[in-house]
């Protein structure tokens, strides 16, 4: 089996509070999952009225109460606990951001970890959100792409020609582009290392995973790149304490093209047991 095994990160509700986010990496990372990773919400409204596009229903269903602990700041904790996993975001809304700021960022991060990061990045789904910092929602596939040309510009070193941008990033650091529209898979295609998309581990649908690989591989051949570069990432939610059922999808996640998988932990249960499962 080839497929890497990664973990989310709580950086959303009591756990940071309660075990720290540096302990749940470092458990993590001892019990051999190979990366790392966290979620993103800059703010939610009292009540969402926005399609939530990772459920059948359109609902999303968690309370908006729920604190969410900053991306960034998050994966800086990680880092510094960890020394060898991969950290990433899944995903981060990159048009709410100031895309030089968060270059820096990045790049930052990524030096001080010593070329540990990965950057799962999308459009966005959260009109409310949009709205609350003043950033027009309908721009957001725009912004999103305009966004990742200069976090790569930026990480050459020169931004718009005559501006210094350091630090750079160790080496070229992989983003991934989320989203299960047509138009997010031809990004990241056209545009991105690969594809980081979202599954229930109750709704697994190795058919939607095989089109979405096509599109992509598509997109990159007709953009002029080598699709056998691209990587497909998949978070799987509601998998907690499933790790028995997550081992036995992983051949077939495997066979319909992914190269990574995020699973959920129960934090009281054992890391270490449910990553010896599922890698097994």
């Amino acid at each position: 089996m080839s497929v890497r095994i990664g973990a989310k990160v709580p950086n959303s509700g009591p756990l940071p509070g309660t075990i720290g986010i540096p302990e749940m990496a470092r458990v993590l990372e001892q019990a051999g999952f190979q990366s790392l990773w966290v979620a993103d919400h800059v703010v939610l409204p009292a009540e969402i009225e926005s399609r939530y596009p990772f459920a059948s229903d359109g609902r999303a269903t968690w309370s908006t109460a729920t604190p969410y602990f900053d991306a960034v700041v998050a994966m800086a904790l990680i880092a510094s606990a960890t020394e060898r996993a991969t950290i990433g975001t899944a995903v981060l809304v990159l048009p709410l951001r100031n895309p030089v700021v968060f270059a820096k960022q990045a790049a930052s991060l990524d030096v001080l970890s010593g070329g540990r990061l990965a950057l799962g990045l999308g459009a966005g789904w959260l009109r409310e959100e949009f709205e609350a910092l003043g950033v027009p929602f309908d721009a957001r596939g725009r912004r999103l792409v305009d966004g990742i040309r200069i976090l790569r510009e930026c990480w050459t070193g020169t931004y718009q020609d005559d501006i210094v941008f350091a630090p750079t990033p160790v080496g070229p650091l992989p983003v991934y582009v989320g989203g299960h529209s047509e138009l997010a898979l031809r990004r990241a295609g056209a545009l991105g290392d690969g594809w980081l998309g979202q599954q229930s581990l109750d709704a697994i649908d190795t058919h939607e995973l095989e089109a979405a690989h096509a599109a992509i591989t598509l997109a990159a051949a007709d953009a002029g790149r080598d699709p056998s570069r691209l990587r497909v990432v998949l978070r799987i939610v509601d998998s907690a304490g499933r790790s028995d059922e997550v081992a036995r999808r992983l051949p077939e996640l495997e066979a319909a093209g992914v190269d990574e998988v995020i699973v959920d932990l129960d934090w009281d249960g054992d890391p270490a047991a449910d990553h010896a499962r599922i890698a097994a």
